[in-house]
Formats: C-alpha cells, sequence, structure tokens
C-alpha cells in the first residue's frame, strides 16, 4: 500500500515543500510540534531506515543538516533536534525541530490543527532561509 508521504511526493496530497532532489525530498509536517518542524524523506518507499542503502541514508543527513542550518537562522534556535521515530507511517523519515530545550522534543505537543498559515508563514521563513546559503 502506498504511504501517505508517497502520495505528498507524488503531488497526489499537498505539502509544503522546502527542498526536493532525485533521492529525498524535505516538507513541513501537518503536525508540528515546533515551528519549521520538517520532515526529511526518501522518495524510495522504505519502511525502516536501516534498510536505507548507504547513498541514501547520507543524502538524507546532508539534507537534514542543511533543513537544520536554516531552521537556526530563520527561528532564532542555538539548537536543532534530528530525530528518526519511524512509528507513524511506514515510510522513513528524519524530524528535523529547531529547539530551545530538550522539553520541545515531546511528540505529544503536536499541534494536530495547526492552521495553514502557521504552516505557510513557518514554510516561507525556511525556505528564505535555505536560499542565503545558495
Amino acid at each position: 500500500m502506498t504511504s501517505i508521504f508517497s502520495k505528498i511526493i507524488s503531488g497526489d496530497l499537498p505539502g509544503r515543500f522546502v527542498h526536493q532532489d532525485d533521492l529525498c525530498v524535505a516538507f513541513l509536517t501537518i503536525a508540528p510540534i515546533c515551528p519549521g518542524h520538517t520532515l526529511v524523506v526518501p522518495r524510495a518507499e522504505i519502511d525502516h531506515w536501516t534498510d536505507l542503502d548507504d547513498a541514501t541514508l547520507t543524502r538524507l543527513t546532508v539534507v537534514a543538516k542543511r533543513i537544520g542550518l536554516a531552521q537556526k537562522r530563520a527561528f532564532g534556535v542555538d539548537r536543532v533536534a534530528l530525530i528518526i521515530a519511524g512509528l507513524e507511517v511506514p515510510h522513513t523519515h528524519l524530524h528535523v525541530l529547531p529547539i530551545r530545550s530538550e522539553s520541545d522534543i515531546d511528540f505529544s505537543k503536536a499541534d494536530i490543527n495547526a492552521s495553514a498559515e502557521v504552516l505557510d508563514d513557518a514554510a516561507d521563513r525556511l525556505r528564505d532561509a535555505l536560499a542565503l546559503e545558495s
């Protein structure tokens, strides 16, 4: 069965993309723990990150680092968390979160009712910060 992430990647469902290349994409989650919470996802639908080939895993982490650096600029944080949980969607994804403290890393704080305006603003801020490094 096709994952929700594959549907977003293919354009069947909308996504707020901040990065796209041949191996992976990055888009904002619709249930952010904090503004700018981004998912880095391989195009290949592979359930567990330990099953990724080395090139794809390397690319995901390089993109996650780039997103993290942009989050620091866009959201004025000193730290960025990187989490691979993999329980909610059977398609590998790296959570990249701009944080101020460890207490910010709490999936129970996810805003499942985040407004389109809040998500669009975070996506725009992150895209602007990513463009600065290009």
